[in-house]
């Protein structure tokens, strides 16, 4: 198995142009609010209570339009309404699951669309959302990662998947009802299409208003990024967003990751597990998440679960271990690793004293399980000889 898959590209910013007209006040920040609202003529000395009303509005109740903001004057949500917009994603499909799970397929700017899936259980309703349209990584396991990157999503596209998925559950709170704190959308995972460390400032800004506690008002706890291991971005990580963190390992050696996970050729295991094992929010209660999907003979033998506990033990990271059976999508150079050989893989971790848990595939019937993100208008079908090639996988 050499490695020959494309290492990523460097894309730290997809040059974008807004579409003309009103300007969509979703995905600003409380100051970039004050100032937007200053701009086009809220009085200086109102502009900090006139950005917590309508912050409230926008992102603790869901309204989408100015004239039911009934807190503010008559004439000055005209004015409003004359200058702004509030817009969200589009619905384009909605399917759900026989386990429930949902999976959105969403139109944003330009036309290209990005997928989002709702995934329901007794404790949490987890939502995993996109921060790129494609992605820059070449992934040869992830069915998402075989569509070419487009561009960035903005703060605005990212923070409005959850809206859209709230507007769905019919989850958003009537203004002076009691406070109900049962909430269907709970969690928040950054594990959908892209790679969010590539596109961080976006992502940040998304987060902080998911966060901001007169809105959508979910903890830092709550919320867990998942990178492929963009070094230099994962201490930023802690420092401006301060959410859970999840690395998708999936290898123990370099020459096998190098093949899974190509931005390994550019920050190796070793790197990469320094730049965890400083992790400011690395605690036994905030432990980092090591995902490692099972694949057949590539990554799942005895040897392998040995490596990676010797791995976390050395540089003394807080971990926990997510084994995720393989998704095979159509052309899959892989195969799923069999039940027993990943049973026994997740044993080894747990006598070792970690959390082994086995994530259970879920929406694996409308293809929204992990690694199977992808839009279908948005891709060029390959064979599976075209994916083995690209990939390095052809004998």
């Amino acid at each position: 198995m050499s490695p020959k898959a494309p290492i990523t590209q460097d894309v730290m910013t997809i040059p974008r142009k807004l579409p003309d007209g009103k300007i969509n006040l979703v995905g600003l920040t409380r100051d970039r609010l004050r100032d937007t609202l200053i701009e086009h003529g809220t009085p200086e000395k109102q502009a900090k209570m006139r950005t917590g009303q309508i912050w409230q509005w926008i992102y603790q109740w869901g309204v989408r339009d100015f004239a039911q903001m009934t807190n503010l004057a008559k004439a000055y949500r005209a004015q409003l309404a004359e200058h702004f917009v509030i817009e969200i994603p589009e619905v384009v499909t909605r399917q759900v699951s026989e386990d429930g799970t949902r999976k959105y397929l969403c139109r944003i700017a330009g036309g290209h669309e990005v997928e989002v899936v709702y995934i329901p259980e007794e404790d949490r309703g987890t939502l995993c959302i996109s921060s790129q349209v494609g992605c820059t990584l070449t992934c040869s396991f992830c069915h998402t990662g075989t569509q070419k990157l487009v561009r960035n999503l903005t703060s605005a596209e990212i923070v409005g998947q959850i809206m859209m998925a709230r507007d769905d559950l019919e989850e958003w709170p009537t203004p002076g009802a009691p406070k109900d704190e049962t909430r269907l959308l709970s969690n928040i995972v950054l594990m959908g299409m892209g790679e969010p460390l590539y596109n961080f400032e976006n992502v940040r800004d998304a987060m902080k208003i998911a966060m901001d506690p007169e809105g959508i008002s979910l903890s830092r706890r709550r919320i867990t990024l998942s990178t492929s291991g963009v070094v230099p971005e994962i201490a930023r990580t802690a420092e401006e967003i301060g959410c859970l963190l999840a690395i998708s390992f999936h290898a123990t050696t370099d020459e096998t990751r190098d093949v899974l996970v190509p931005i390994n050729k550019r920050w190796n295991i070793e790197e990469l597990l320094t730049a965890l094992a400083s992790y400011p929010n690395a605690s036994n209660s905030e432990r980092i998440t090591f995902e490692y999907v099972m694949l057949d003979g590539v990554n799942d033998s005895d040897e392998d679960a040995h490596r990676l506990i010797d791995h976390i033990k050395r540089h003394n990271i807080p971990a926990k271990i997510n084994l995720i059976p393989f998704n095979e999508w159509p052309g899959a150079p892989y195969k799923r690793s069999s039940n027993n050989r990943i049973r026994a893989f997740a044993n080894i971790i747990y006598q070792a004293g970690y959390a082994s848990p086995i994530r259970k595939t879920r929406g694996e019937d409308i293809m929204a399980a992990c690694g199977q993100l992808k839009s279908a208008t948005e891709r060029a079908r390959k064979s599976r000889k075209q994916i083995e090639a690209e990939t390095g996988l052809s004998r």
